[in-house]
């Protein structure tokens, strides 16, 4: 293992070796365990978040497999919703600190959804921020004929294409000429092979992903997180979906889909009450 330090808070980084792939992951802090996870979003994305927690926790996230850090064996295997929470079985039982609350946002909230069906003994706590479970919404079959299209587009070149089909289909509204400045010129290699990974072997089998109701209905501590500036959009309807199914208010959260790496310093507390209400 090595250690590097951040502004805040000393941060380990290492990896794990799973079946099919090797995990880059890091741990911060010290006290009851939250992991924060993502799909794709890598480490990275939540390490400001962490640090702001890592004062009274400890903080375990990680780069889900394909993605970043975390190499496969076969580049093309899925990667779905029951490979992944699998990983992150192992790592829980690895860093040795559980039970976790597990803090899972957009397809890393499917991620630990299917944890707490698979593994509810390693979980004290889920709180699922925008999960886009197409499976709980009414128009699933136009949805799915919709992703579908967007990935063949992706596939065949058309990047900019896609992504404006993904925007759409999420409701969320982008400033003109603003998808092309951030995906129709040069790009760090590394994001294109992440938003390649995305688009080809995983958007499908997260988006397919149907929740077993009776099992979460019995996982302790589950919470369903929604982005106060997320009326309306797809992540926000599947989510009341989740929560009327199940019989759960939502809990707002700052912010929109990625409110908490677009400004951790007002998603933290609202995460930290979540976490104290669970202890």
């Amino acid at each position: 293992m090595t250690a590097t330090v951040s502004t805040t808070v000393s941060t380990t980084v290492s990896t794990l070796d799973v079946p099919g792939a090797r995990l880059h992951f890091e741990v911060r802090g010290q006290g009851p365990l939250v992991a924060l996870v993502g799909a794709p979003m890598d480490a990275g994305s939540f390490a400001a978040l962490a640090d702001l927690i890592a004062g009274d926790h400890t903080v375990l996230t990680t780069d889900p497999r394909g993605i970043r850090h975390s190499p496969l064996d076969d580049p093309a295997q899925d990667s779905t919703p029951q490979l992944r929470a699998d990983d992150l079985s192992r790592l829980l039982a690895h860093v040795e600190a559980g039970p976790a609350v597990v803090f899972g946002s957009s397809g890393g909230a499917v991620t630990a959804l299917a944890l707490a069906q698979a593994r509810p003994d390693q979980v004290r706590g889920v709180v699922a921020h925008e999960p886009p479970l197409i499976e709980l919404l009414p128009d699933r079959d136009k949805l799915h004929r919709q992703t579908d299209e967007l990935i063949a587009a992706y596939l065949s070149g058309d990047v900019v294409g896609a992504w404006a089909g993904v925007m759409g289909q999420a409701g969320i509204t982008v400033p003109d000429g603003a998808l092309e400045m951030m995906f129709g010129g040069p790009r760090d290699p590394r994001d294109v092979a992440d938003e390649r990974r995305w688009f080809a072997h995983e958007l499908h089998a997260t988006t397919h992903w149907a929740p077993d109701l009776d099992r979460l209905r019995a996982t302790p501590g589950l919470v369903i997180g929604i982005g106060e500036e997320s009326a309306g959009q797809l992540c926000d309807r599947a989510s009341r979906a989740l929560g009327q199914a199940l019989g759960l208010d939502p809990v707002p959260f700052p912010g929109d889909h990625t409110g908490f790496a677009d400004d951790p310093g007002a998603f933290a507390p609202v995460l930290r009450a979540v976490l104290n209400r669970l202890r």
